[in-house]
């Protein structure tokens, strides 16, 4: 079957969509479809990918709208009807056609303060954790950079803010430290001032099209956001705060 695809052409300096039609047989991935374009029709065409396994997060792209890996698409979820339309995604610099400069992403994960474990608590230089504790932060492990979180953020997809606001994929990583059961380190200051934890609402539109269904919203961005209201807006935790140590 004969499919029309809409594909954005570009380069900085503006560009537009094209149209291309190529055959879709049984258990092809739009992947797989704008590689065939790419081999008939547009040697040239720029798009980014690595694995084809839903694992590297490189062919993130924008799919009929909404944002997705192209590897993880398969064609009989989408609808052949009308053309289908591929569009690099929006929070980001477009360097070509589909690929985009997703640099800014690793530039603020610099920031973040990094792990800083306690000293070990027995004899043999090793630490004792409850097994609940290992389980919360594991979740946060599977974020593969895929940055679709960060492209459907309306505070980094129509304000751009990145600078300002660190965005989901960051307050996942942070929650990844600042839950771990061994981390002593202290980031809740930057969470207000440097990550910009209050720019999010919790409209939970990033975990809505994590690829790997981490619970961005509920289990990462509200936890950290009741951290930052207890330091900065509770008088009574501020006071005793005085007094006791990060748990």
């Amino acid at each position: 079957m004969k499919v029309t695809f809409q594909i954005w052409r570009s380069d900085s300096n503006g560009g537009q969509l094209k149209d291309y039609q190529t055959e879709i047989t049984e258990g092809m991935v739009v992947l797989d479809a704008v590689h065939q374009i790419q081999a008939e029709h547009a040697n040239d065409l720029a798009v980014r990918w690595n694995c084809k396994a839903g694992k590297c997060g490189s062919c993130s792209a924008e799919i009929n709208g909404r944002p997705r890996l192209m590897c993880m698409t398969r064609m009989d979820q989408v609808p052949v009807d009308k053309p289908v339309t591929i569009h690099p995604m929006k929070a980001f610099p477009i360097i070509k056609d589909l690929v985009t400069d997703v640099s800014v992403n690793y530039r603020v994960k610099k920031r973040i303060k990094k792990f800083k474990p306690r000293k070990p608590d027995a004899a043999d230089g090793t630490w004792r954790m409850a097994q609940s504790d290992i389980d919360r932060v594991q979740e946060f492990r599977k974020c593969i950079e895929c940055f679709l979180c960060q492209d459907v953020c309306h505070v980094l997809r129509e304000h751009d803010l990145h600078e300002k606001f660190a965005g989901p994929r960051h307050m996942v990583y942070t929650a990844a430290l600042e839950m771990h059961p061994l981390d002593v380190e202290d980031r809740t200051e930057d969470l207000k001032k440097q990550e910009g934890i209050g720019f999010c609402n919790i409209t939970k539109c990033c975990t809505t099209v994590c690829p790997e269904k981490i619970t961005i919203t509920d289990n990462a961005i509200i936890p950290l956001k009741e951290r930052v209201a207890d330091r900065f807006y509770d008088p009574l935790f501020r006071f005793f705060r005085l007094f006791t140590k990060k748990n």
